[in-house]
């Protein structure tokens, strides 16, 4: 028996396909798409395995949901935290999104798929003298607008009690105005941590966009979605 869930997902596939009837397969396949970049190069990845959408090449369109109905995909933009949301109520069937808000949302689905797009790191910054704060356990305080992914890193993977402050803006000044000394965030490039005097002290985890899918669809629509996944796995590998 197959062992992942992209396995088994496609295996399913095959043997559930002969039953459905004509009207479960005419079923709108929902997509909620991470607004902004990534939705954007999520759809060039599409349109590479013949999933489009030419309502949402509109730059002026003001529609909130758009629809391939030759196809029966449907499509809408939401904000990034509200991606797994979604996804989990089944208010949409799939789900592309930052691994970093499946991190933080902790929502019930599955995480299929990486896309190797929008890749960057999760991980602890701060001035390269707070780094002893790091190695010797000590009491700190950690600002972060990601308070579940930080508590989960010191509590359980470094045993060291710290106090997590939720801050919703520019994340790097805390530590220069004496808020935190270090700092939990989302690293591309550093040059924003090198400009203000900051550096990577430790890394938590890679990120990338990452395929999710709502737990019933996996078995609803168990055909359609192990097609997908195949065709983009052989895309990106």
């Amino acid at each position: 028996m197959p062992g992942s869930l992209e396995e088994r997902c496609l295996d399913n596939g095959k043997s559930d396909a002969g039953t459905a009837g004509k009207e479960e397969k005419m079923r709108y396949l929902t997509f909620a798409l991470a607004k902004g970049r990534l939705a954007r190069k999520a759809m060039e990845l599409f349109r590479e395995i013949g999933i489009t959408c030419e309502e949402m090449e509109d730059p002026d369109s003001r529609k909130l949901i758009f629809v391939n109905e030759e196809l029966g995909y449907r499509f809408f933009l939401a904000k990034a935290s509200d991606v797994p949301t979604y996804v989990e109520y089944g208010a949409a069937d799939i789900g592309i999104v930052g691994k970093d808000t499946i991190l933080e949302e902790g929502r019930n689905l599955y995480e299929v798929l990486d896309l190797g797009i929008g890749q960057c790191r999760m991980c602890v910054c701060g001035p390269k003298e707070a780094s002893r704060y790091l190695h010797n356990h000590e009491l700190i305080r950690v600002a972060t607008k990601y308070p579940s992914i930080a508590k989960d890193y010191f509590y359980n993977k470094k045993h060291q009690t710290v106090e997590i402050i939720k801050l919703n803006g520019s994340i790097e000044l805390a530590p220069l105005v004496g808020l935190s000394e270090v700092i939990v965030d989302i690293v591309e490039t550093g040059s924003t941590l090198r400009e203000n005097g900051l550096e990577v002290l430790e890394e938590i985890c890679p990120l990338s966009a990452r395929m999710v899918i709502n737990q019933v669809s996996m078995k609803r629509e168990q055909e359609r979605i192990a097609g997908i996944i195949r065709q983009l796995r052989s895309r990106i590998s």
